[in-house]
């Protein structure tokens, strides 16, 4: 397999002449010089490495006046494209190179570049590689120089680019980049370094943000120091955000008589989303679709880690400091219900427990201990290490020490490449992912730059897991936990997003390992042309004990009518991203190609998407030209009449090198939509239900008769329902009133409910805002906003979308709880619950409850039907459990089918809180917790 080239030049800008010096490296997977090559690459590096200590400035040049230097953002949906321009005036005696350097995320994808100078435009574009190099040799046969764009030593790239003018011209830069805001720890971060390097008369940073859903908070950390304390201006409304700063002249210098600027760092924005539900958001625009997934309120998954660490020589002094002083941080971290283990490796493999303990108090001190004793040295044998972990792993799960629903991962920490036992890194890459169990995941850290990070990615995205590059200096121990905190708790396993495969087509990854807490998985595909007026969607996902099904939709065509009304928003937005995602799959696809044809197949998509889209990737160039044609490069300027020559730069040729966090698995075979679809109901069946006032609806089967009743309680009481002592089940409802009072009577709903089965260990609350699942030590939490269906053990929820919530306990019993929305100005009603049990439910002979006892039909007789002091309602007698009570005929709503209108149920209204017809006093049913039981007699 083919590396992408790796371009250094050092450009030397000396009227006419222009001096180049390239390195361009390539190999082939799995042949005999592979490891040579990858000798020869850390010498590469290490060039590259050498520029940590230069200073960076965005605008080079000796006796230049810097007009502008501008930063603007625009972000939309989490895409964000990104441009920085600046205005430069040579106003010295002599022509001179001046340099534009911009340093961007290495995620970002470049796709334009401009530049104007004395008044003529030349504008990039991405090209396949070979034909910009054959156009940039070209060019420079001709003494027209080059620009480069060369990556630095941290988490950003560095683009820089010098164009030779004459005195007094004027030039301006403008470069274009776009990526996609990757979720971390709960938020997105947007960072931009900005580092003018000398004062600017109008410098400015603008970042617009448009989240369709809404933006939960946005913050502008004072990441820039405490100079610019409080000159970051917010302004956030629901759905949008603009974030600008703008120093004054005076404001950026570092004293008040300094000539030189303070503005020198990394100005960062971060933000989250508005998020009502667990189905994720699903956004359709310009023909494309996006689905952005991130369920909270879900307990973690337990984990089963081994860690692989490097104690090579090599790791000798700061780096094991930092090692040992991170560890200490992770393993604190662990509770009881994990698992771990420690291996240490040099030229030997140590294991402090041969096989996996639970995260308990004193194992995590004994662990700390032995962490804390070890002295690096020797050599680095990492094949045997991590086929010791793996082993690990397989013995733990063979002997049923790993919970089914549990996670399982190595983390290797290491500095270095093999030197000891199999150092050949095909064979070590082989060896792996031969006895690797496709439950477990490999997560790869890279100390420093001795180490061969790309070999230590390939091996995390070959094993369901990732790579990073931990920078060997004094945060190091900071980036490990920060690493580790990103993987430390697991919320779902083997998540699924299904589209219906009539509607798209082009489909990214929509198949996950696992979500962690606090990330965001995405998924985005094409639309076929059709005349649906929604798009569905359909996750499928198992959490801690649990398994869950949702579905989200959306309008094809609302989103862009939005955006056409936004003047900041991003329109192209879903088409790039999708572009964003589909390359960085190909690209991590790419370097696990197990053949050259599988790796030239790979990089033709690649070529066709990064031209298309205009995206400078491994596999293309961006070549810069004037507007008036391809024959008028850039040295194709005006002379400069004092030296009769020269100018400028053609062709930005980038290593781009992309770091993917994760590789999809082999696109699996489309699985038929699975959207739940209500079967047809052409009536409703009898049924027990609570509705309104509370209205009590009791249907009694044997005598083919519906009693009602209206319980005349507090706001704040709880009624209990159902209480079955036998069956371990209790079913309550806490009262909520009306705002105000309607007809001299303040009216009393169930604006909460809760379904209790002690036996099953599930409690369900149920509220106007969310449902709370409560399984033992395990609590998740669902919105209204997401048709779901939760599967557990010896229980079914489902969730209809803002309509009703169904619980089936065992198959036994079942209960429906209704939502009823209200408009939010209403001056009287509230958001309140309705809830419908059918006459099937299978109790014990033990239970009770102002439903419950009901189960045990009482004997009901109605005689002496009469005209009543209504002329619709008449009235009757009615004697039941001993006593004789007058009822009216009435008709109360039952809204399983039209909640808007109900249906009419025909009842006999008993009077007085059901005094007579209900055991006791309604009083009698009023508990002190959602979860009570009535006491018994």
């Amino acid at each position: 397999m083919k590396l992408p080239a790796l371009l250094l030049a050092v450009l030397l800008f000396s009227q006419c002449l222009a001096f180049e010096f390239i390195i361009d490296g390539e190999w082939e997977e799995g042949s005999d010089h592979d490891d040579h090559f990858r000798e020869s690459s850390r010498y590469r590096r290490n060039i590259l490495t050498s520029e940590e200590e230069e200073d960076f400035e965005a605008v080079r040049g000796d006796d230049i006046t810097v007009k502008s230097y501008k930063v603007e953002s625009r972000i939309t949906s989490r895409f964000a494209y990104t441009t920085v321009s600046s205005s430069v005036v040579n106003s010295g005696l002599n022509a001179q190179s001046i340099g534009f350097n911009v340093q961007i995320p290495k995620r970002a994808f470049i796709n334009n570049f401009t530049m104007n100078v004395n008044g003529i435009t030349f504008v990039g574009s991405v090209k396949e590689k070979t034909v910009a190099r054959k156009l940039y040799s070209q060019a420079k046969s001709r003494g027209k120089a080059a620009g480069i764009v060369r990556t630095n030593s941290q988490a950003m790239e560095t683009f820089k680019t010098e164009v030779h003018v004459p005195a007094g011209s004027k030039i301006e830069f403008e470069l274009h980049y776009q990526e996609m805001m990757q979720r971390k720890l709960g938020s997105y971060t947007h960072t931009l370094h900005i580092q003018p390097g000398r004062l600017v008369p109008h410098l400015q940073v603008d970042v617009y943000i448009f989240e369709p859903k809404g933006i939960q908070f946005v913050e502008a950390p004072n990441t820039l120091g405490e100079h610019f304390k409080g000159m970051t201006k917010i302004t956030h409304t629901k759905q949008k955000a603009h974030v600008v700063f703008k120093p004054s002249l005076q404001q950026q210098r570092k004293c008040s008589n300094c000539t030189e600027t303070a503005v020198d760092g990394v100005f960062t924005v971060q933000y989250d989303v508005e998020r009502e539900s667990n189905e994720g958001e699903l956004v359709v625009s310009d023909g494309h679709f996006i689905h952005f997934f991130a369920p909270s309120n879900l307990s973690p998954l337990s984990k089963n880690i081994v860690f692989v660490i490097d104690v090579s020589g090599s790791m000798w002094g700061l780096k094991m400091k930092q090692t040992v002083e991170a560890m200490k941080t992770i393993l604190d971290d662990l509770t009881v219900d994990d698992n771990f283990s420690i291996i240490d490796f040099n030229h030997n493999v140590r294991c402090w427990s041969e096989e996996l303990v639970p995260g308990n108090a004193l194992q995590v001190a004994n662990a700390k201990k032995y962490i804390q004793d070890i002295k690096p040295n020797g050599g680095t044998n990492i094949n045997e290490a991590l086929l010791k972990a793996v082993q690990m792993l397989l013995k733990a799960q063979n002997q049923g020490i790993i919970d089914q629903r549990s996670v399982s991962m190595i983390i290797l920490v290491s500095d270095g490449d093999p030197t000891v036992g199999e150092i050949k890194l095909s064979t070590i890459q082989k060896n792996i992912k031969r006895v690797m169990h496709q439950d477990f995941s490999l997560y790869s850290l890279g100390i420093g730059f001795d180490v061969d990070f790309d070999f230590l990615e390939r091996i995390a995205l070959e094993n369901r897991g990732m790579a990073q590059r931990i920078f060997a200096n004094h945060d190091a121990s900071e980036q490990l936990k920060m690493f580790y905190s990103q993987v430390s708790s697991p919320m779902l396993r083997k998540i699924t997003i299904h589209l219906p495969v009539d509607s798209v087509t082009d489909v990214t990854q929509n198949q996950f390992d696992k979500f962690f807490k606090g990330s965001e998985l995405v998924t985005a595909g094409k639309l076929k042309l059709s005349g649906s007026t929604t798009l569905n969607s359909f996750i499928t996902a198992a959490a801690a004990t649990l398994d869950i099904n949702l579905q989200t939709d959306a309008d094809p065509q609302e989103l862009d009518t939005v955006l056409s009304q936004q003047q900041h928003s991003f329109a192209g937005f879903a088409r790039q991203m999708w572009a964003y995602i589909t390359i960085n799959q190909l690209l991590a696809e790419r370097s696990v190609a197990p053949t050259a044809a599988k790796k030239r197949k790979i990089t033709h998509r690649l070529l066709t998407l990064s031209v298309e889209h205009q995206f400078v990737t491994p596999v293309t160039a961006l070549l810069v030209e004037s507007e008036d044609g391809p024959e008028r490069l850039l040295a194709d300027s005006p002379r400069d009449p004092r030296h009769g020559c020269c100018p400028a730069a053609g062709v930005i040729t980038p290593q781009k090198v992309t770091l993917v966090e994760s590789i999809p698995p082999s696109r699996p075979p489309w699985v038929e939509f699975l959207s739940p679809t209500p079967s047809p109901v052409k009536g409703v069946s009898p049924i027990t239900l609570v509705e309104n006032d509370p209205h009590f609806i009791v249907h009694l089967p044997k005598s083919n008769m519906d009693i009602c009743f209206n319980i005349d309680s507090k706001p704040g009481h709880i009624l209990n329902l159902v209480s079955d002592p036998g069956t371990g089940i209790a079913i309550n409802g806490q009262l909520v009133s009306g705002k105000k009072m309607k007809n001299n009577k303040l009216n009393t709903y169930f604006g909460t409910i809760s379904i209790s089965a002690k036996e099953i260990g599930l409690n369900v609350v149920v509220s106007t805002k969310k449902i709370d699942l409560m399984e033992g030590k395990n609590n998740h939490s669902f919105s209204w906003g997401a048709t779901a269906k939760i599967t557990l053990t010896r229980a079914m929820v489902s969730i209809e979308k803002e309509s009703k919530m169904t619980v089936t306990l065992d198959g036994k019993i079942s209960v429906m709880v209704l939502l009823h929305r209200v408009w939010k100005k209403h001056l009287i009603n509230v958001d309140f619950l309705g809830i419908y049990m059918p006459s099937t439910n299978l109790y014990s002979p033990q239970v009770h409850g102002l439903i419950g006892q009901f189960s045990n039909e009482p004997s009901v007789k109605v005689y002496d039907v009469h005209e009543g002091t209504e002329p619709d309602k008449k009235q009757a007698t009615m004697e039941v459990k001993g006593n004789k009570l007058m009822v009216t005929r009435g008709k109360q709503k039952d809204y399983r089918l039209d909640k808007k209108q109900g249906s009419d149920v025909n009842c006999w209204f008993v009077h007085n809180s059901g005094k007579g017809f209900i055991d006791g006093h309604y009083t009698s049913y009023i508990v002190p917790n959602l979860d009570s039981f009535l006491p018994t007699v």
